[in-house]
């Protein structure tokens, strides 16, 4: 018998197949352990499913890509811009703290996109921490008074994992390994994030110049050479 488990995530899959003598394991049918959250309460609710789909690898948190709903990017841009808070600050911490899994859930207790621990999310107004909507604006809302009460983005960065008291004691990045590993890598997201989007940005103005707009007023000159013949011009 083969066992193959993640960890306790949003989706946290136990698989266990069912035919330990196959040769090929991609195709045996297995009976999944399914650990959800349960979106009107916040708590975790666990179901049995059979599978018959192929068993290949447990897939990992972001293994559906969920970074790429639509829907996720639009509270981020919309939320971000109500708060003025940079939507790429608020992605390069989601992307370290959760890989936008809205069900994460951490050893210490942290829950959701933002990895709100409890006493966060009810300091700014949190009820469900696996609500999407409600974890964002929690998470960006807490990410907005660092900005303000740091003035910087990296100490905020490092305040978001260590807490703000931690910061005021050191006045910087506070010396854990953890803290300090977090605050790298997020910035480190974070500025690929701004080159990338400033490349995109004047890629777009570049085009704009090249290609002129259908509506727009074009120059004609011309010309009569010795022969008669009219040579023409647009600018």
């Amino acid at each position: 018998m083969t066992i193959i488990a993640t960890g306790l995530q949003a989706e946290n899959i136990s698989t266990v197949t069912a035919s330990p003598a196959s040769a090929d394991h991609s195709v045996a049918p297995s009976v999944i352990s399914v650990v959800r959250a349960d979106t009107r309460t916040g708590k975790l609710v666990r179901t049995m499913v059979l599978s018959q789909a192929p068993v290949r690898n447990a897939p990992g948190p972001a293994s559906s890509a969920p970074g790429k709903d639509p829907r996720v990017r639009s509270l981020i841009e919309e939320t971000a811009k109500n708060f003025d808070v940079n939507p790429l600050l608020v992605e390069s911490v989601i992307q370290v703290e959760s890989n936008y899994n809205p069900f994460a859930l951490s050893p210490k207790g942290a829950q959701g996109l933002m990895q709100l621990m409890p006493a966060t999310a009810q300091r700014f107004g949190v009820t469900n921490t696996f609500d999407a909507r409600q974890n964002i604006e929690g998470g960006i809302r807490y990410l907005k008074f660092l900005e303000d009460a740091f003035q910087d983005d990296k100490l905020a960065i490092a305040a978001y994992n260590a807490g703000e008291k931690a910061v005021v004691k050191y006045g910087n990045v506070p010396p854990y390994p953890e803290t300090v590993n977090y605050v790298a890598k997020v910035s480190k997201k974070y500025s690929q994030a701004k080159r990338a989007a400033e490349k995109n940005k004047l890629e777009g103005q570049l085009q704009e110049k090249e290609t002129p707009a259908d509506n727009q007023q074009r120059h004609v000159s011309g010309y009569i050479d010795a022969a008669g013949r009219l040579h023409l011009a647009t600018e």
